[in-house]
């Protein structure tokens, strides 16, 4: 059927591509056809051509008639988020008071996966310049989960996510500067990986920001990586090409020495059930053999809210370049909340970045003797879609990110994977992190625990049965 070829691993997929079992036109059909089936209610996409898709399958499926495809790869869709340039479609950061821009030229990310032959089925959408953590956009409206339509889908990589859960394909991009990644991974139940810093070079470098992938496994994640990693000179922070063997996640916890860290130091406390589902996934750890040892709060909510303050600001500088009447189509949460960085002193932003500063310092001073930590990745499960945040009031802006803004800033990986839900059906992801460069190490962990998790961590892909408030049966 169209969903049961929508949700095969990208691995078993192009397995299929060169077997001659499967086309990736066909491939593409099946896909385009849940495309169409539950976009009007899941709201994934900013752009769309299935045209040029179907042709791209096409080369594909030429490609491995001849036995040349580009790489493992070849034919398996993949979406790419809004703010990843592609030639000829336009970029409004999902804010409608920006003027969209056409890219001349791709992005590192969008070359990479051309040139190993996937196929773009789409750009995926974004709230207001990335800063929700949720899927509301002034300019796409409201992005909801395709496991429950009441629920968000989380952010920013809100669009990418829903494709992910929702069987656009099983190849995702996002980017992430403090858990737009992580955030909608703990939330769709998938597993989400921030890179680490440089790992995937950008068009556009900024402090703790990264892509990385989003899909339903940890294999596909590697493979997806395989495809993603590497130098680019455009970007002055990319690390020097490495051989890293993506293909390999074999890995027993046995002798690992594991940190426990399930008190953040800052923002609100993690409920219960999320306590008890990572705790859950510790225990599997250690009875396999690893040490797990608690981690003390190593964060306080002055750093928290000076990276919030310094958020602020940055996103005022751009809302104030605009027109006053663009000013208005902006969303009005985003709006309030960089107005409050306008009168901010060149002085409190530079106690702000040393604050940053800080926090890099701190995380890989608390987290350097360990192999891994074990987290959540935001102490609350999915909230209603309409709202912009989990927590309500200004000062709770950023309350949810503790857990993962501090591996933005230390540039270490980190990994959001399936490990429970909660009492009403909603995902719960544990957070994986290891040293910086180590993406195959948490990845490799990944693959464990999704191999060794008891049948109540794993996560539940919808069907063909009607959603509550959403589409009928496919």
């Amino acid at each position: 059927s169209d969903l049961e070829v929508a949700y095969l691993d990208a691995t078993v997929m192009a397995g299929r591509f060169r077997a001659g079992t499967l086309s990736p036109v066909d491939t593409h059909d099946a896909i385009q056809r849940v495309i169409e089936a539950r976009e009007p209610y899941l709201n994934a996409l900013s752009e769309r051509s299935p045209e040029r898709s179907r042709r791209d399958a096409g080369e594909s499926e030429r490609r491995w008639r001849r036995g040349e495809p580009l790489s493992d790869l070849d034919g398996v869709p993949v979406t790419l988020k809004e703010n990843i340039a592609r030639v000829g479609v336009p970029v409004s950061y999902g804010n409608a008071g920006v003027t969209p821009y056409v890219p001349e030229r791709p992005a590192t990310v969008t070359c990479r996966v051309e040139a190993a032959g996937l196929v773009v089925v789409g750009s995926t959408v974004m709230p207001d310049w990335g800063m929700l953590s949720s899927g509301l956009s002034s300019r796409h409206g409201i992005t909801r989960s395709p496991l429950d339509l009441a629920w968000t889908t989380g952010g920013s990589s809100s669009g990418a996510g829903a494709a992910a859960a929702g069987g656009y394909g099983p190849l995702h991009v996002g980017t992430d500067i403090g858990g737009s990644i992580r955030l909608p991974g703990t939330w769709l139940g998938l597993c989400a990986l921030k890179p680490s810093a440089g790992r995937i070079a950008l068009d556009v470098p900024y402090l703790g920001r990264v892509a990385g992938p989003m899909t339903r496994t940890a294999r596909d994640a590697a493979a997806l990586m395989k495809v993603l990693a590497g130098f680019d000179r455009r970007d002055y922070t990319a690390l020097p090409a490495a051989e890293v063997a993506w293909d390999d996640l074999a890995w027993e916890p046995r002798g690992a020495r594991i940190a426990l860290h399930l008190d953040a130091g800052c923002g609100r406390p993690a409920e219960p059930e999320t306590i008890a589902a990572i705790e859950r996934c510790a225990r599997l750890f250690e009875a396999a053999g690893a040490e797990v040892v608690p981690l003390d709060p190593f964060l306080d909510q002055e750093l928290l809210d000076a990276l919030d303050l310094f958020w602020r600001v940055r996103s005022w500088v751009d809302y104030r370049a605009l027109g006053q009447e663009a000013r208005r189509r902006v969303l009005p949460y985003i709006a309030n909340w960089c107005t409050a960085g306008s009168d901010t002193s060149g002085a409190a932003v530079l106690r702000s970045y040393q604050s940053i500063m800080e926090i890099q310092r701190r995380t890989v001073l608390a987290t350097e003797e360990f192999d891994l930590v074990l987290s959540p990745v935001a102490p609350v499960a999915a909230f209603p879609a309409e709202w912009p945040m989990p927590f309500e009031g200004d000062e709770a802006t950023m309350h949810h990110i503790g857990f993962t803004a501090a591996y933005n800033m230390s540039g270490q990986p980190a990994v959001s994977v399936n490990c429970g839900s909660t009492g009403d059906g909603r995902p719960i992801g544990v957070q994986v992190s290891g040293r910086r460069l180590d993406d195959l190490g948490v990845l490799r962990a990944a693959a464990w625990y999704e191999a060794h998790r008891p049948a109540a961590a794993e996560p539940a892909w919808p069907g063909d049965q009607v959603v509550p408030g959403g589409w009928t049966t496919l």
